[in-house]
């Protein structure tokens, strides 16, 4: 990737002459994906200010177009030999690279942002529309550089370009207090996680003299005694920031707070694509960084997924059915418990070989298709129903019976229960993992966590198809309770009313993937076996 110097015939051959380049070239379809996404965010922000308040529909529809072009743009890629930004001296390590893994993990998340986005058309009516449909493109951006980051400056650029937009986005129903608060304890929560994060990113600086990922593996492997220490510290203060973005215990405190005050749209795009950006992140300073120690950030690891998917897990059995926004909480700490089966292959990878990330990619892209389907049910149900409890689903089979089908069809996939193939499929892949890699105790965490989510899964499944007239669990009637928001009755039939078209397509997608995916599993299963480095 270097420009060649040449010099006129019979010209003097001087010292510049003969030095390598230190110009690096661009390769412009390798960053197309992420730089469309956030060229399209600034073009969003530039028209707001010239279209009418009846025409500011078309930016929400302009951000569909640009998030599907960004997914076409990964076609000419799909080779995943592309790299770009690379050093011109000495080595060839380059700070952005198109392979397999960056591509899979681009399309999860452009395609979460592009679901989202399907969400939200006809939930920002009293939103400020251009700030909104910026804010995520923008977001989408981050999280679309970042898997194809190869050096840590890039790495934290990108992670932190995809979360400060995230923090304007919980809060942006102004006026709203519980918004405000949301997004003022993930902001600072986030901040600190950051702060610790680029202190160890600053001992690995220290220890190596380099910030690519594969430069550091290499100097990692052969430190001198007097900062082994130093670069000890530094890859366990690194992991800190990721494990917050992952929401694993004990970073998890903000999320359940941050997912009821956040609108809907964006409590479902945290739970998938900021989840990803997370997880992402730990993988490539976990596996292409730091395998020389991996000593440390195995065991770590692996504590902190046993860990994680207990507290999800109990926290979610603890939820009450008739609390306000429970559906939402429960998706929350199910989210939380979630973030523990996918950190499980992590850790078997410090044990074993990197194939086992393999097992993280292929869960992570069942969990994003399903999830994402979970909260355009609840986006749906809360247009009714805004109090959006777990009772108020109870008939829902008898008034939308393809919403029930749906909702039901993708709980079973987060339980790992038939008709959910995908799930069951994930979740014994990742259980394969563990045992494979001789953590056995982690594998029986596993289990029984796994058992536990099964009675909040199962419950929430079987109100969907109880009669609306049911007697509650407290010996009273839902019938006769009267919503104070709406004015209309919390259970029994609700007011009919024609559900928007882009959030039944929303609906539609997720399931008719989960659907597909669960028909054959085997194809996400070696798709996923492929995506490695």
């Amino acid at each position: 990737m270097t420009a060649d110097l040449s010099t006129a015939p019979g010209a003097l051959t001087t010292a510049a002459d003969t030095a390598p380049s230190v110009v690096q070239s661009v390769g412009w379809l390798a960053i197309a994906p992420p730089t469309l996404t956030a060229l399209a965010a600034l073009l969003v922000l530039v028209a707001d200010l010239f279209l009418p308040e009846h025409r500011k529909k078309l930016l929400g529809y302009g951000t569909l177009t640009a998030l599907a072009a960004a997914l076409a743009l990964l076609i000419p890629l799909r080779a995943g030999d592309r790299a770009t930004f690379c050093v011109t001296t000495g080595t060839q390590a380059c700070s952005y690279t198109a392979d397999h893994f960056a591509l899979v993990i681009q399309a999860l998340v452009l395609g979460g942002a592009f679901l989202t986005a399907l969400l939200s058309l006809d939930d920002t009516r009293k939103l400020p529309a251009g700030e909104y449909w910026f804010l995520l493109l923008a977001s989408a951006a981050g999280a679309a550089l970042l898997p194809a980051s190869r050096d840590l400056a890039t790495l934290v650029v990108a992670l932190e370009v995809a979360s400060l937009p995230a923090f304007a986005l919980v809060g942006i129903k102004r006026g709203d207090r519980r918004s405000s608060e949301a997004a003022l304890k993930f902001f600072l929560s986030s901040v600190v996680a950051t702060a610790v994060m680029l202190l160890g990113v600053s001992f690995v600086y220290a220890t190596t003299g380099t910030l690519h990922l594969t430069e550091i593996a290499a100097h990692l492997d052969d430190v001198p005694p007097a900062l082994d220490t130093l670069a000890k510290t530094g890859v366990v203060l690194t992991l800190v920031g990721f494990a917050f973005k992952t929401a694993a215990a004990p970073f998890h405190f903000w999320v359940p707070d941050t997912y009821v005050g956040a609108p809907l749209p964006i409590a479902a795009y945290l739970s998938v694509v900021g989840k990803t950006v997370g997880f992402t992140g730990l993988i490539l300073v976990t596996v292409v960084a730091f395998p020389s120690y991996a000593d440390v950030w195995g065991p770590a690891v692996a504590v902190l997924a046993a860990l994680t998917m207990t507290v999800g897990n109990v926290a979610a059995l603890r939820q009450r059915a008739d609390r306000a926004r429970s559906a939402v909480r429960l998706l929350a700490w199910s989210s939380v418990a979630q973030a523990g089966y996918l950190l499980v292959p992590i850790a078997a990878a410090a044990y074993s070989s990197d194939e086992q990330i393999g097992s993280t990619v292929a869960y992570a892209l069942m969990y994003a298709v399903v999830n994402l389907g979970a909260f355009a049910v609840a986006a749906l149900v809360a247009r009714t129903k805004p109090g959006n409890r777990i009772t108020d689903y109870r008939g829902l089979y008898a008034t939308r019976p393809l919403a029930a089908l749906a909702l039901g069809f993708f709980l079973l996939c987060l339980a790992g229960l038939p008709p959910g193939i995908i799930g069951l499929f994930a979740k014994v892949t990742v259980f394969s993992a563990a045992v494979d890699a001789g953590l056995g105790w982690l594998a029986v965490v596993m289990a029984v966590n796994v058992v536990i989510a099964l009675y909040y899964y199962l419950q929430w499944t079987a109100i969907l198809f109880r009669s609306p007239d049911a007697v509650d669990a407290t010996g009273g009637t839902q019938a006769s309770t009267e919503d104070a928001t709406t004015g209309t009755r919390a259970s029994g039939t609700p007011p009919r009313f024609r559900a928007p078209a882009p959030l039944t397509t929303a609906i539609a997608l997720t399931a008719a993937a989960g659907i597909l995916l669960s028909g054959a599993p085997q194809v996400v299963l070696r798709f996923a076996a492929v995506t490695l480095f």
